[in-house]
């Protein structure tokens, strides 16, 4: 079998959501290798064209450690797959300090039926990143939404540097827990900034969480008073089954709201985000002056991926570039 006929069969495979196909494809994005970097580029290439991929629900949920973000997840994918949708979810957990791997806490608490070929779970080592996110994380989001129409990413929980997740996803969602003092966390963080959602999980604790919710609620009226926004505060509790529907529902809401052609737009200036991010951790502070500065770059990117590049792509694309300019 040739080359090409091999990608297309694993292009095949990934759109059919045969889960060992999956797991080799978001196994191939992984690759570090200079060498799977062609092939890499070829699969992301080949799977952002199907119809499939622009219609799929890219969602972040981000929030302290202990918040419940996995449990809030599992049941937030049953009740999806329960409404007849395909579901995915990558899970960023902490790496190991001894082999690098994915310690699976996260995974560990999130329930699927290991028949069920529509719901697929996937995690992934962060790397030590800061931003809550692997280095790949966006193009394992990118093959997972060429299959799946919702796609939930779940980032590893760090606090207020956790970030980059607003970089790979549509909408997302940010979880408190109440009488933890997130609300005062959060309002001293960039990270009030990215949210389209708020989440008070263990609503079950009554007036301790009510309180939380108006904290929250006053919070956000103070900041985004002059501007307009209304953000949703949602109350959900894994544990008595309560707000899952609610937040579905508010996510489909704000999808609604943003509509197709933002939408798109939007995609295309988180991508092309993340590659600057990309490019940087690669080529650095050299890389981004040859590339004629951080807004050239930005915009160089930015009509690479809105003419249909992954940022993995167009960082490759460039790279080569730099290659060419260093060796003249």
């Amino acid at each position: 079998m040739t080359k090409s006929a091999s990608l297309a069969e694993l292009v095949e495979r990934v759109r059919r959501r045969e889960p060992a196909s999956v797991a080799r494809a978001i196994s191939l994005v992984e690759d570090r290798r200079q060498a799977s970097e062609e092939a890499i580029v070829d699969l992301l290439s080949a799977l952002r064209g199907g119809e499939a991929f622009a219609r799929s629900l890219r969602v972040g949920i981000t929030g302290p450690p202990g918040v419940g973000k996995s449990s809030l997840i599992s049941a937030l994918g049953k009740h999806a797959r329960a409404e007849g949708r395909s579901v995915a979810v990558l899970a960023v957990d902490p790496s190991s300090p001894r082999s690098g791997g994915a310690l699976l806490g996260d995974r560990a608490r999130i329930e699927l039926d290991p028949d069920d070929a529509g719901f697929f779970v996937r995690s992934m080592a962060s790397g030590g990143a800061l931003g809550g996110l692997a280095r790949a994380a966006g193009a394992a989001v990118d093959v997972l939404s060429a299959a799946y129409e919702l796609v939930l990413i779940e980032t590893t929980g760090v606090g207020q540097s956790e970030t980059d997740v607003e970089h790979v996803a549509d909408f997302v969602v940010v979880v408190i827990q109440p009488a933890s003092g997130d609300v005062l966390q959060f309002l001293k963080a960039g990270i009030l900034e990215i949210p389209d959602i708020f989440v008070i999980n263990k609503s079950d604790l009554g007036d301790v969480a009510e309180r939380s919710r108006a904290d929250l609620a006053a919070a956000l009226s103070a900041i985004y008073a002059s501007g307009g926004r209304s953000l949703p505060v949602v109350m959900t509790s894994v544990r008595a089954a309560q707000g899952i529907a609610e937040l579905l529902t508010a996510i489909d809401d704000e999808r609604s709201l943003v509509g197709a052609s933002d939408l798109s737009e939007r995609r295309h200036r988180r991508a092309a985000a993340w590659a600057g991010r990309l490019f940087a951790q690669r080529f650095g502070e050299v890389g981004v002056e040859r590339s004629g500065g951080s807004e050239a770059l930005g915009r160089e990117l930015l009509s690479r991926v809105t003419a249909g590049a992954s940022p993995v792509e167009a960082v490759w694309a460039l790279g080569r570039r730099l290659t060419i300019l260093a060796d003249s």
